[in-house]
């Protein structure tokens, strides 16, 4: 099922990541000034996590796989932590397309 975890970060800006049920973290986001912006971008996640061409497959300059998940604009609203393996980078799409969807919210942000 997965849920979505909204914070704060040290320099006020909001975040929001998408944890597996193991806690495992599959998405962050960059930071947000406000907090309805930061809600706007998990809305953004789930309508777009569903299309394929939405997430752009990249490697590091240290040859680890991540992605990100690019909204119609082609903003990035949310990067994959970097994995050893291109399948680790596949699994973690496949994730983000069955759990952003349904994801519950949960808000911890001051």
């Amino acid at each position: 099922m997965g849920k979505f975890l909204i914070s704060t970060r040290t320099n006020g800006e909001f975040q929001f990541v998408l944890k597996a049920d193991n806690g495992q973290t599959v998405l962050s986001s960059e930071g947000y000034t406000t907090k309805a912006n930061c809600y706007n971008g998990v809305e953004s996640v789930r309508k777009n996590s569903a299309t394929d061409s939405r997430y752009d497959r990249k490697v590091s300059v240290n040859s680890k796989f991540y992605f990100n998940l690019k909204a119609t604009n082609g903003q990035v609203i949310g990067t994959s932590p970097l994995n050893e393996r291109e399948s680790g980078r596949e699994a973690g799409i496949d994730s983000v397309k069955s759990m952003a969807p349904g994801a519950v919210i949960e808000d911890t942000a001051n």
